[in-house]
């Protein structure tokens, strides 16, 4: 079998930067009666390019068979609607926009951010290809397309309802396949002297914290700034500030004008460029040591696990993330060893996780049950939910993370 190619450069991809295995799609949960029949399962062999850089996925799964039905909805993070009122107040401030300002926003999700957009009298987009989150947006009162990004579609789109004054586009740039004709429906969105944000988790984060669960089929590119500025070249679009944010443990937002028009790149894009350097992530040996970091986190999660079964303690998981399932499948729990995870997010509970299946219920389960141990699987939301959690230290209860290293607190 021939290997894949790099969807920046087209060089052939030869180096591994990390594999785990095989494991099914992560958003893919279970209702009962799928549980006696098959499951794909597909792998998750992460490749490096060594001519530029790119830390990519090949696409073992058309992206609309992941997106065109989608488990995610933003709005049950209140830490992620805070995060988004937040950029919406800064960029408005930034960038002077007003009831004559057009705010388009690509994956949109719910509408947990245009939403901010739509209150200040702004007029505003979503583009975002799950039917069933976009019908959650409209009824929240933003207007939103249901399609897929591309430069047919950005020229498409701005065609109808005109170029936006700011186009948005938080984690989604490395859930697309074919990022450089995603990063030209950026460009076709956006005016002449307008900005594009884009918020993306930062690689050198992912490597610093061992946060491998964040690889999973939906995320086909994992990104440096050094990498990121290169796809949007192709796009004809120059990241002219960048800013480090503490979201997904650790994160860039970069903001982007077109060529024609961008200002000379602020101080903040040579600084992070030059710790990505010096950190390696400007050469090919620099991403080497990886995979023996994500050893020691699956080794220390087993062991944990098996010790509490020894004892008869009962552990359940906190959150039903897509993160959380390549976490579980990589370590090869199932349910014998984490009895439930209960979630907020109602179109999960009752079904069941992918490829462990192990069953989701609501949080109240957690108080009808008392157990030992809460395992949280989304550690970057730690504080958020460690305050939901208060009830269980009542009991004796204590909580644990996995990552970036095994901790009971």
């Amino acid at each position: 079998m021939s290997a894949p190619h790099c969807r920046l450069c087209q060089a052939e991809l030869v180096h591994t930067f990390v594999d785990l295995g095989m494991s099914p799609p992560c958003e893919s949960y279970l209702t009962a009666d799928q549980l006696d029949s098959g499951e794909v399962f597909y792998p998750l062999h992460v490749r490096i390019c060594a001519r530029c850089l790119l830390v990519q996925l090949p696409a073992y799964i058309d992206a609309g068979e992941i997106f065109s039905h989608y488990a995610y909805f933003s709005s049950y993070s209140d830490s992620w609607v805070a995060h988004a009122k937040a950029y919406v107040e800064e960029a408005v401030d930034r960038l002077s926009l007003d009831s004559g300002s057009f705010v388009v926003e690509v994956a949109s999700n719910d509408g947990y951010l245009l939403q901010h957009v739509v209150q200040r009298g702004i007029r505003a987009l979503g583009i975002e290809p799950a039917a069933n989150v976009a019908e959650a947006a409209v009824e929240r009162g933003v207007p939103t397309e249901v399609t897929f990004l591309g430069e047919q579609t950005g020229r498409d789109v701005a065609a109808r309802h005109g170029a936006a004054d700011l186009v948005v586009a938080n984690n989604v740039f490395a859930h697309v396949p074919d990022i450089i004709d995603f990063a030209k429906g950026l460009r076709e969105l956006v005016v002449d002297d307008g900005t594009v944000t884009i918020e993306i988790p930062h690689l050198m984060r992912l490597i610093e914290g061992n946060e491998y669960d964040t690889i999973y089929h939906e995320h086909y590119s994992y990104l440096s700034l050094l990498t990121t500025q290169r796809v949007l070249a192709e796009a004809g679009l120059v990241v002219v500030d960048v800013e480090e944010l503490s979201t997904h443990g650790g994160s860039l937002r970069t903001w982007s004008m077109p060529a024609e028009r961008a200002a000379r790149p602020s101080d903040a894009v040579a600084s992070v460029l030059a710790a990505e350097s010096a950190a390696g992530l400007h050469s090919l040996e620099g991403h080497a040591g990886f995979a023996i970091a994500v050893a020691r986190v699956r080794n220390d999660l087993v062991e944990f696990l098996v010790e509490r079964s020894r004892r008869g303690e009962t552990v359940v998981a906190y959150g039903a993330p897509g993160k959380g399932n390549t976490l579980l499948n990589h370590c090869g729990v199932r349910a014998d060893q984490i009895a439930f995870a209960v979630d907020r997010n109602p179109f999960k509970q009752g079904r069941f996780l992918p490829g462990t299946h192990i069953p989701i219920h609501p949080p109240e389960k957690l108080a009808d049950v008392r157990p030992d141990y809460v395992l949280i699987m989304p550690w970057n939301l730690r504080d958020e939910i460690s305050e939901q959690l208060h009830p269980v230290r009542s009991w004796g209860g204590k909580l644990v993370v996995a990552l970036p290293r095994l901790e009971v607190f």
